[in-house]
């Protein structure tokens, strides 16, 4: 358990570094520029020709670029009648998914639940549709063995929060 809660530590301290564009195959093109200071407009235009939903919010002297995120809860699942060598097995392969997930950009913040209750991780995708990042959560293989379920919530954030 130990060795879990490091494993799943790791993979957040990486996936809060990890740029959304690394490689998720987005055309050199549609890429966001980086030699020139970014201007809120034009980070929010390049958001919005690739499907995402945005829009700005000012407080004070400050603009806010709010981005819709995907907030995946991976709740017990049905099936949850795996014996230890199974389960063991099921864990290494869903620890290494999410670890997947964060390096290519698509899940931005992942991690466990303490306590045994019915919701037992989040995982937030930054996706332009539910439907993506309800896709991608159901290629867990936790979710494709009934050990665990999804739930796909809408959430807003402002681009650039940073956790302390």
């Amino acid at each position: 358990m130990r060795k879990m809660l490091i494993l799943l530590v790791a993979i957040f301290l990486l996936s809060c570094n990890q740029p959304v564009e690394k490689t998720r195959g987005i055309p050199a093109e549609a890429k966001i520029k980086t030699e020139a200071p970014l201007s809120v407009d034009s980070v929010e235009q390049n958001l919005k020709d690739r499907g995402y939903q945005t829009f700005q919010y000012k407080a004070g002297d400050t603009t806010y670029l709010m981005q819709q995120y995907y907030m995946v809860f991976l709740k017990k699942g049905d099936n949850r009648s795996q014996d230890s060598t199974k389960t063991a097995k099921l864990q290494e392969q869903h620890l290494t998914f999410l670890g997947k997930m964060a390096e290519e950009g698509y899940a931005s913040l992942i991690g466990p639940f303490g306590g045994d209750g019915d919701i037992r991780g989040i995982a937030v995708y930054n996706t332009a549709t539910k439907e993506e990042a309800d896709s991608l959560a159901r290629l867990d293989p936790m979710v494709k063995a009934g050990r665990l379920k999804v739930e796909v919530y809408p959430w807003w954030t402002a681009k650039g929060g940073k956790l302390n």
